[in-house]
């Protein structure tokens, strides 16, 4: 697609200026990113929380909150001069819009956090099997993956599904209301369980036996498509030119391997934040038997590629675990933590962070305990010990996970790349290395906000390869490297 830009507007090839709008579950920043001279530089501009709010025993994010910070931080941006070129969203996956007739949004998103779709999938399988949607989809079985989120909401009548005209993925949404144009970007739509990774198009059955439309899906464009201009009463209201508003990898995960400085393909990786997830990039998907008892996940990525990895519980145990003790007046900041948790010297306990009493418990150290009173381990004492439980319990989890990736991966994997906020942890980088005997390279940690700009690039047609943007990044970041304790010398 030819980028439609504005008479009054003209791109400067040698010097861009990109802006990133970048959501996690828990918060979420705006950034401009500068392409210059073979390299790139990230700046943060604002950041915001992202809460769930809970209506009714119903879960929701706010998106008209959302959609004003990022106003706000295009705002920001006009009022430091920044000139910007283009504009990319990413969030994270699954969660959705219902959109009326005549374009208005029906409902504020449900959150995959929602425990209306607990039990969803066993229902769900009675219509399809579920060996059945994992051959055709090659989706990890998730509870909340949006397949089963609609056929919650048809079950429970929810009036925004009976209304729907269409529904769009987090990013998308974000990207109409700058715009006013529709599209279904191909690596977010890949975490819904509704595309089919073989011929990346909706498998529209899934949702016709449910008694649903089918055309409320839209079909799938690449990263790195040219959406739309920045609508004229947008751009007035930010001071802005309609600049091109890019279909980025809008799965936040996607984007963050677009940025990995990797040599070669013969890696693996661990996006590492809220959520962990680990996995390789392949050419084609792998939909055996084996990855179905497996439960990995086929996912979508830059340039059609396949990102086979498994979704793991992350920082979130910690994330909880940090808000209940400054709720309890100890306040800790990363540094502090990670020092009490190294103080630590054995390991005490150990719990699976994908066990469900994690998911979204009202209080979770108490679930920690739980766990470990029902598994005759040792209750963490201090907020040292049930770091450290979480730490020694992710390693061993990651450890578990390579060694299932290895088994099925068409090439060696040689190193273990470690990406985003997590990739800042030394202390569990170290942990890691030592769990799964290879080395481990960390950073960047900002590569999310990274591949989101280098799409951006891509969609304006200034980078031309994946191959080039992965040589721009190892030209931008300077990764630490954690060698296993076992092979230093």
């Amino acid at each position: 697609m030819k980028p439609t830009y504005h008479s009054s507007f003209q791109m400067n090839r040698n010097c861009l200026h990109l802006f990133v709008f970048d959501l996690g579950a828990t918060s979420g920043r705006s950034m401009v990113a500068t392409l210059r001279d073979g390299t790139v530089s990230i700046k943060e501009l604002t950041r915001f929380p992202n809460k769930i709010i809970r209506i009714q025993d119903k879960y929701y994010w706010d998106l008209f909150a959302l959609y004003e910070a990022l106003k706000e931080g295009l705002a920001f941006a006009a009022s430091q001069n920044i000139r910007l070129d283009a504009i990319g969203i990413d969030t994270w996956g699954v969660d959705f819009v219902y959109l009326g007739e005549d374009g208005s949004i029906l409902s504020q998103p449900r959150s995959y956090r929602d425990p209306y779709t607990v039990g969803m999938p066993e229902e769900y399988f009675k219509l399809v099997p579920k060996k059945t949607v994992y051959d055709r989809t090659g989706i990890q079985i998730m509870n909340f993956n949006s397949l089963y989120q609609l056929y919650a909401a048809k079950c429970d009548n929810y009036s925004p599904l009976k209304a729907a005209k269409d529904i769009l993925f987090m990013p998308d949404a974000l990207s109409y209301l700058l715009t006013g144009v529709k599209v279904c970007e191909y690596t977010i739509a890949s975490t819904s369980q509704l595309l089919n990774p073989r011929t990346k198009s909706m498998e529209k059955e899934l949702v016709e036996v449910m008694g649903i439309s089918p055309s409320i899906l839209q079909t799938p464009v690449m990263p790195g498509t040219i959406i739309g201009n920045l609508s004229a009463g947008v751009a007035k209201e930010c001071g802005l030119l309609p600049i091109p508003v890019i279909a980025v990898a809008g799965h936040d995960t996607a984007s963050a391997v677009v940025a990995v400085p990797a040599e070669n393909k013969n890696f693996a990786y661990l996006s590492s934040g809220t959520w962990s997830l680990m996995g390789i990039e392949i050419q084609e998907p792998v939909i055996t038997d084996d990855t179905y008892r497996l439960n990995f996940t086929n996912e979508g990525g830059a340039e059609g590629t396949t990102r086979f990895l498994k979704n793991i519980t992350g920082m979130w145990l910690l994330e909880q675990c940090m808000k209940e003790w400054t709720i309890a007046g100890q306040k800790y900041t990363y540094s502090e933590i990670m020092e009490l948790s190294d103080s630590v010297k054995d390991r005490r306990s150990v719990i699976d962070p994908d066990h469900p009493s994690f998911a979204n418990p009202e209080s979770m150290t108490r679930a920690i305990i739980d766990y470990c009173v029902q598994n005759g381990q040792e209750i963490p004492a201090n907020p040292g010990e049930f770091t450290r439980c979480i730490f020694d319990s992710l390693a061993l989890k990651y450890k578990a996970v390579l060694s299932d990736l290895q088994k099925v991966a068409p090439f060696p994997i040689e190193k273990l790349h470690v990406i985003g906020g997590g990739s800042k942890n030394r202390l569990l980088n170290q942990m890691t290395a030592d769990a799964v005997g290879l080395p481990v390279v960390a950073g960047p940690s900002e590569a999310t906000a990274l591949g989101n700009a280098m799409m951006q690039a891509k969609g304006l047609g200034v980078v031309l390869s994946l191959q080039e943007i992965r040589e721009i990044i190892r030209n931008s970041v300077s990764p630490e490297l954690f060698i296993p304790k076992d092979q230093k010398k």
